[in-house]
């Protein structure tokens, strides 16, 4: 190939390969900087044309550069592999390019090392410089590289030849290229397999290990040690495994020498729920075993043997784990923390360590290597012999594995001592208490060796706790593991005897026991003991008398027992029962149970003991159904082999078969769930080595045929059928344990063949003649059912297109034979037309036919290959549609759906040729009925969930509306109903887009805009289903975001559409599982408890109180339920107390522009209200704001935006604090605490005002307020807030001078007023701000007073331009009359308490108001208050006198909340 020169780049090329080059690390040319591609001999050419073609075609030197290459390309004799490898690696650079973007390194250097490999490959096979041998072999790696790279890019799999060259399908037989599919997926596949296998092991397996080895313990004890290793989850506070013990000799070695270098562990078990874990921590506790003190060096004899707390030493081993870190050589060193005090719980110290970031550990701790392991214990030994052998310890994880094998057999209790609480008793100081954990049968036999304290360590007959010293509430959390012979377990008993252990031997042989507690193994049902904590009941009596198993096995052992025995609990007088006393000591354990033969549940006990009591076989068979999966699957093996015994011991009945049938359906169907889809290997290792049932073919054909034949009768076929591969794999093995495998496979394809052709016949409706209508009705149903199950894999793409291509010429065909025979009135089949449409829908909308979702290579082969099916298709179903004639209306309106699916596929040409069907659907009712009512029922419901599942665009929303309108303009009798059709429906296109986009997004505001939108849209149509389904969408919003006000008021809505009655509650009024309700009424209810019960939480007690009175209504006078009732009236009387003494936070409420075209259609240059959070500053509200937007610029004026601004590309955010203007109930008409009104200052307000200063025209220097205007916004908003939404749309009113005047009249009265009423109830406020008040009004050279009111509006002139202002003078008339008495009051008490150094000050005050008042009542006539004293109770204090002045007259609305 020749080379194109460097110097052919012009500049600008070269400038924006670097520029991207440098930019997005090397993502264009990375060969160029790639030390493997420097030592090749790759041109610049070579990686230009591979990667820069798609890349750079815009530049306007490209095609100049193009033409260039073409012409000096020089065609090899291997041009198929070379175009491959070409086309390939243009493929895979645009994913490359995308995996940069996401920041997926991994999977973007894998990409990177396999393209560097196809490039130099590509350049040595052009060449030409290779033997022919060494190019075959060439050949082998280039088109393996890219089978294995398609594959782990998701791509198509490529079907070769021997050769390797790529098989043409139009000269391969389909069953040559089927062959083929499956040998090169066989290979790739087990590529994939070698290369992960070796790259992470951990994938291909379900179960791990950690690998622990012990180098030493570096740690001053000074006596024996036992060193207890085990895995913690720091996040749960819990052990996950069992102990490593190992015991530590006072001279610093291992007890056991032999065991010096090979102190190794391994922890298994852990699967993926345990590699998910936030945190796994290595956790070892040391226990000193020896003195009581190691400080007593006295000569006295000292008690040993006890085991005392020594510290811990803890390791975060999370990386470890998720196989971040993996050196099996590296030494670790875990410091070690002494407790702080001997009485110091070992478990608190762990916390304490994890909690903190480093300890004091003084060179002391331990050393230790680790390896995380892929497998089970199996595995893991036969893997790895050089770490783990058959004298490695095995710490199993409490727990189950995630997968548990036929054969695998367990039967472990975990017995943990949690904590206790003794009494001292006699002693002065808190008791030395020592448990001692030993297991005994009902004869009082000691089982002996069934205690395990740790792995690695032989099994005791009994197990010593820790001893906290002087300590009354011991807290343990020590684990043992209890092994018991399966047959023993349900005779024994564990029993815990209690011992105080005292420093000194003499003292401490005379201590015997002084309590006892013990629990029994087995429940009185037959299942084992509970797994959880356990109350146990201590027991006193004589020593000799506790010894005596038959004192205290009769009692009951837990506290649980004892009440239902029917005895207290409570209290603190010991009980006696029998000889034995229940102490007021406690004493807590729990038990987890890891048994494949012992379970906990009593209906699969019954089954697996069925035998015992066959009468409750059939009981035992159905519960079985009914147990959960996460159980059924520990015992999956027995359970089986229990299924197949019921089945073969009743060979000779038929009563059991179904039953067993439906319980075998029942574990298959949970098998796979994706919960427990990882026991599917288990199901088959049973099947392949444990299922040995040889007649159980017999029985199980016999039901799945009896299930066959009765289809219509019962829906259990249906379940058998996803069952069937098993239920077939079941039949197949006992065939073949019955007899030899040739008979059997053709006795098997006999089975399947009646089988399957019988299910297939059930589907068609049965009773038809013509053999042509049943052969067409199943073919029908087959072929959709193949387009439904993806037949072959997705990423063989040749054999789906070529199934696709045999479908589409077959239905083709079975269409003109549709036409021929069954379209004449006479002829005419309904069933078979529909099946006809069903399956062709399905054909079009089918995943492997969506080209627009594949890339842009594999769209161009397609389309290049095969064309446009849909299009084919789709124009096929519209001709069909068309030939229907008279019958169409049979169709309508089942087939909307259907053809709504058909017109939304993203291909103009289609979409344009099938919109019109909705047209003549709609003539087509219209025709019959008059009315297009159902048509339009069915497209508005389909559309609904059509786009929200992802399916139409804005070019469909315009199509739509373009080509139906100019039907419906053409049509005479459609040309209104259709138009005003055809705008509802887009309508709801945009608002269902809307919702689309936002459906996902993070910010969960827009989501509810857009919710609202919707569902404000189905209320305006009256589509109540789909108003209550957006209705329960918000509202779960509401509740993700904690707005429970908000919840509360969207749940409102859906009561408000019910009524309290008997009247049914239809299907779509009770959306929600969790409301069982026959009636509205019963509905209604369950609603408003829970609205009431939001309201709470929202701390909207006034709106809960009002739905209480409503709700109780109904339960005093129609359900006549009083217990409710009460429950309720509590409940309301807490909310009154709320209401007065909880101090409640004022939200502020902020105003919101978004302005420019850059926001979405629902926010674009609209105002909007939004309530603030609980505390939230206009600062931080913008800040969330902001970051919802972060592209918006933030308005730095409250001004008005220009037009430029609303219609630029931008996005503008303006936003500032406005005021909520209080709407007072009309219940309220006398004076109320302040507490009260706080709530409906912030609250049920639906308007909101923003003040500043301005002027308007020419400054007047005789009167100031002639051009004051205070801009004054009122926001009015479309519903009261709080409400469904914490913000709604606004719009503003702008006021005049003269209601500026009336507010500012209206404010100056308020302020007199209130100060007037302070001074009357508080005779020692300070005179000087009523002073300043006062003079400022009725001085007019301090303010002006409001004569300047009077000239600039009360003129004939000003009447005269302004009529429409007559009512308003009035008002500000009147409050200027209704000063006078206020400003009356405030001088005489400002006479009453002025010092004689301000009388001369108050007496010119005086002459001034006497002047006033003389004006002011002769124009506007005299106002009288009267001052009442009101006497206010507050809780325990003396009633208090206040006094509120009131109007002999009546007062203006403005006044009423004085």
């Amino acid at each position: 190939m020749n080379r194109v020169s460097s110097t052919f780049l012009t500049r600008s090329v070269r400038k924006y390969i670097f520029q991207i080059t440098n930019h997005s690390c090397n993502l264009i040319l990375p060969g160029l900087y790639s030390p493997a591609l420097k030592r090749s001999s790759i041109s610049i050419s070579d990686v230009l044309y591979i990667f820069c073609c798609p890349w750079i075609s815009d530049c306007r030197d490209w095609e100049l550069f193009t033409n260039k290459i073409q012409h000096e390309t020089v065609i090899p004799s291997e041009l198929p592999l070379i175009q491959e490898v070409t086309t390939t690696l243009r493929e895979w650079s645009t994913i490359w390019r995308q995996l940069y973007i996401v920041n997926n390194r991994e999977m973007f250097h894998s990409v990177r090392h396999m393209i560097y490999d196809l490039i130099e490959w590509r350049s040595q096979i052009l060449s030409g410089t290779l033997p022919q041998d060494e190019l075959k072999e060439m050949k082998k790696k280039v088109t393996a590289k890219i089978d294995y790279g398609n594959r782990i890019l998701d791509l198509d799999l490529v079907v070769r030849d021997e050769d390797g060259n790529i098989l043409d399908p139009e000269q391969t037989s389909t069953i040559s290229l089927f062959r083929a599919h499956e040998i090169a997926s066989k290979q790739v596949e087990e590529r994939l397999y070698k290369i992960f296998s070796k790259k992470n092991t951990f994938a291909a397996t379900p179960s791990f290990a950690l690998f622990v080895n012990l180098k030493n313990v570096v740690c001053k004890i000074g006596e024996d040690a036992e060193v207890l290793m085990s895995l913690y989850d720091p996040l749960e506070s819990k052990f996950i495994s069992e102990n490593y013990l190992v015991r530590w000799s006072s001279s610093g070695l291992p007890k056991d020498i032999d065991r010096l270098h090979n102190l190794r562990a391994v922890f298994t078990d852990l699967g993926s729920k345990d590699l998910k874990r936030e945190k796994i921590s290595f956790v070892c506790q040391i226990v000193r075993v020896g003195r009581m003190e190691l400080r007593d060096n006295n000569t006295r004899k000292l008690t040993s043997g006890l085991r005392r707390p020594f510290g811990v030493a803890v390791m975060d081993v999370t990386d470890i784990i998720n196989g971040k870190v993996d050196d099996e050589d590296k030494q670790h060193f875990i410091p070690f923390q002494p407790v702080a005090g001997e009485n110091d719980f070992l478990q608190t110290v762990i916390n304490k360590v994890i909690a903190a970031k480093e300890v004091n550990h003084k060179g002391q701790g331990l050393w230790v290597t680790m390896k995380l392991l892929p497998g089970d214990i199996h595995q893991i030994r036969k893997e790895f012999p050089h770490l783990v052998d058959r004298t490695t310890a095995v710490a199993r994880k409490m727990g189950f594995p995630e997968i548990i094998m036929p054969g695998d057999v367990r039967n472990d209790i975990y017995v943990t001592l949690v904590q206790g609480d003794f009494d001292k008793g006699s002693k002065t100081t808190a008791k030395n208490v020592e448990v001692t954990v030993s297991v005994y049968d009902e004869d009082g036999k000691k089982l002996e060796n069934v205690i395990f304290p740790g792995a690695g360590d032989d099994a005791l007959s009994e197990y010593k706790s820790v001893i906290y010293y002087q300590v009354k509430q011991p807290r343990w959390f020590e684990t043992v593991k209890v092994a018991i012979p399966i047959e023993d377990v349900n005779r024994s008993h564990l029993r815990f005897t209690f011992r105080h252990r005292s420093s000194q031997d003499s003292k401490d042989k005379s201590e015997k026991i002084f309590a006892l507690a013990f629990v029994k193994l087995m429940r009185y049902d037959g299942t084992t003991l509970r797994d959880g904590e356990h109350d146990l009941i201590v027991y006193k009596a004589e020593a000799k008398k506790l010894e005596d198993f038959s004192t205290y096995l009769s009692l009951p052992s837990t506290k649980i027992e004892l009440e239902e025995k029917g005895h207290s609990t409570a209290g603190k007088s010991m009980q006696n029962l029998g000889s034995c006393t229940i102490s007021k000591d406690s004493f807590q354990i729990s038990t987890l149970v890891c048994s494949t033969k012992l379970t906990q549940n009593v209906d699969l006990l019954g089954l697996l003991k069925w035998r015992s009591n066959t009468n409750l076989l059939q009981q035992n068979l159905r519960q079985l159904m009914k147990v959960d999966g996460g159980e059924v699957v520990k015992f999956l093996q027995d359970t089986l082999d229990a299924l197949f015994n019921i089945m073969m011991e009743n060979s000779e009945s038929e009563t059991f078969d179904t039953l067993v049938f439906d319980a075998l359906v029942f574990i298959i169907g949970l098998i796979a769930d994706r919960k427990f889809q990882h026991f599917n290997p288990v199901l088959e290792t049973y099947i392949k080595k444990h299922f040995s049932a040889t007649l159980a073919y017999t029985k199980l054909t016999k039901v799945l045929r009896t299930y066959v034949d009765n289809a219509g009768i019962t829906d259990q076929l249906f379940k058998a059928m996803k069952s069937l591969e098993y239920i077939f794999k079941f039949i197949v093995r006992s065939r073949i344990l019955f007899n030899q495998y040739g008979p059997t496979q053709r006795h098997v394809q006999v089975i399947m063949e009646k089988l399957l052709r019988t299910v297939n016949r059930t589907v068609i409706s049965m009773g038809r003649d013509s053999e042509l209508i049943d052969f067409l009705m199943e073919t029908f149903i087959m072929f959709k059912n193949l387009i439904g199950k993806n037949v072959y894999p997705s990423d063989w793409v040749i054999m789906n297109m070529m199934q696709n291509k045999v479908f589409l010429r077959a239905i083709n065909q079975y269409a003109d034979m549709l036409n021929k025979k069954f379209l004449d009135q006479a002829n005419f089949e309904l069933q078979l037309w529909n099946n006809y449409f069903h399956l062709a829908v399905a054909f079009l909308t089918q995943e492997s036919l969506q080209l627009e979702n594949f890339s842009s290579a594999k769209r161009c082969k397609i389309l290049n290959k095969y064309g446009d099916m849909r299009r084919q298709i789709g124009f096929e179903i519209r001709d069909m549609w068309y030939n229907l004639g008279q019958h169409k209306i049979k169709f309508i309106p089942e087939m909307v759906g259907p053809m709504l699916e058909m017109t939304l596929i993203p291909e103009t040409e289609l979409r344009k040729a099938t919109i019109p069907i909705f047209f003549d659907m709609m003539q087509c009712e219209f025709h019959s009925t008059r009315s297009f009512q159902m048509f339009e029922n069915e497209i508005i419901t389909k559309l609904d969930h059509e786009v929200e599942g992802g399916r139409g665009d804005e070019q469909y929303k315009v199509l739509f509306e373009k080509i139906l309108l100019e039907h419906c303009r053409k049509h005479k009798y459609l040309a209104k109903n259709g138009e005003t059709f055809v705008k509802l429906v887009v309508r709801l296109m945009e608002r269902l887009l809307d919702y689309r986009t936002i459906m996902h997004d993070e910010n969960k505001e827009n989501r509810m805009s857009c919710t609202v939108n919707v569902l404000n849209f189905y209320k305006e149509i009256e589509r109540e289903e789909m108003y209550i389904r957006y209705l329960y969408k918000l509202c779960d919003l509401h509740k993700e975001c904690d707005n429970y006000t908000e919840a509360a008021y969207t749940l409102l809505l859906h009561a408000k559409l019910l009524k309290w009655s008997e009247e049914p509650c239809a299907a779509h009024l009770t959306q929600r599982d969790g409301y069982q309700a026959a009636t509205q009424g019963q509905l209604k209810d369950q609603l408003y408890q829970e609205i009431i019960h939001y309201f709470d939480k929202g701390k909207m007690w006034e709106e809960a109180i009002a739905l209480g009175k409503e709700l109780a209504e109904q339960y005093e006078n129609e359900m006549f339920d009083y217990e409710q009732l009460s429950e309720l009236l509590k409940k309301q009387a807490q909310f009154y107390e709320n209401i007065v003494k909880v101090i409640r936070p004022k939200p502020d409420y902020f105003a919101v522009g978004y302005y420019g075209h850059g926001f979405p259609t629902f926010l674009r240059n609209k105002v909007f209200i939004y309530r603030g959070k609980e505390y939230e500053r206009r600062e931080d509200f913008e800040a969330r704001l902001l970051t919802q937007f972060p592209n918006a610029e933030k308005m730095k004026t409250t001004s008005p935006p220009g037009e430029d601004l609303k219609n630029s590309p931008g996005q503008y955010i303006q936003c500032f604090t406005v005021k909520p203007k209080l709407d007072l109930p009309p219940k309220f008409h006398r004076p109320v605490s302040e507490q009260i009104l706080s709530f409906y200052r912030v609250n049920e307000v639906q308007r909101f005002e923003y003040s500043r200063p301005v002027r308007k025209g020419e400054k007047n220097p005789d009167n100031e307020f002639a051009n004051m205007w205070i801009e004054r916004t009122v926001y009015v908003t479309g519903y009261k807030l709080p409400g469904i939404l914490r913000w709604f749309e606004v719009k503003s009113v702008e006021i005049s001078p003269l209601e500026n005047a009336i507010e500012t009249m209206q404010v100056t009265n308020d302020k007199i007023n209130n100060m007037v009423q302070q001074h009357l109830n508080d005779p020692n406020l300070p005179i000087n701000p009523l002073s300043m008040l006062l003079n400022g009004i009725v001085d007019p050279a301090v303010m002006g007073g409001f004569t300047n009111y009077e000239k600039a509006f009360f003129t004939e002139k000003y009447m005269y331009d302004h009529p429409e202002d007559h009512e308003k003078i009035e008002k500000l008339k009147d409050l200027i009359a209704w000063q006078i008495p206020f400003l009356a009051e405030g001088i005489r008490i400002h006479g009453d308490k002025v010092t004689e150094a301000l009388r001369p000050f108050h007496e010119r005050m005086e002459a001034c108001f006497r002047q006033l008042k003389e004006k002011v009542e002769k124009q506007y006539g005299v106002r009288t208050l009267v001052i009442i004293p009101i006497l206010f109770s507050e809780g325990n204090h003396h009633d208090a006198e206040t006094y509120v002045l009131n109007a002999l007259s009546p007062l203006p609305l403005f006044f009423s909340s004085i």
